[in-house]
């Protein structure tokens, strides 16, 4: 009796060991591929980079001295551009987007071409733009195949 009682804890821990492995295996299997082009040169893109790697995505990165060619190719308006540009599922991800937004938009699947923040919004809620103590207020838009853009979210 006494040497089941012992056993039990590392039968459990066993258990539990195996259950977290799965998990985690079950994670890396859903991970979302993305691709992203941007400057060699650009600090806040590396860093947004980091942000949506994070968060769980499996990025590869190409580094191009010129992305304008890769937007204009998506059918991206010059108005919704910013500095990268990705691509996840089908969806164009332009700029500083936070990856909750890029995971809602995979959940959702709108008929669309995809998310932007147009332009560099500097602040401690931008992924890649964070300026300490600055809070940006910014929109996420999502954007159409026929290249209009509607707000998708908020922040503040």
């Amino acid at each position: 009796m006494i040497s089941n009682i012992t056993t039990l804890p590392r039968r459990l821990s066993g258990v539990l060991l195996a259950l977290s492995a799965g998990f985690a295996g079950a994670q890396q299997a859903t991970a979302e591929e993305m691709t992203v082009y941007k400057s060699p040169t650009c600090g806040c893109c590396k860093v947004w980079v980091d942000h949506v790697k994070a968060a769980g995505f499996d990025v590869t990165v190409h580094e191009t001295r010129d992305v304008s060619p890769v937007k204009q190719q998506a059918g991206l308006a010059p108005q919704l551009a910013s500095c990268h540009t990705a691509f996840v599922n089908g969806y164009l991800i332009e700029g500083h987007v936070p990856a909750a937004d890029i995971q809602r938009l995979l959940q959702e699947k709108p008929d669309a071409l995809g998310l932007s923040v147009p332009g560099m919004p500097a602040g401690e809620n931008v992924p890649g733009m964070e300026v300490p103590g600055v809070r940006a207020k910014f929109d996420v838009l999502l954007v159409s195949k026929d290249g209009g853009a509607a707000p998708y979210s908020h922040y503040e």
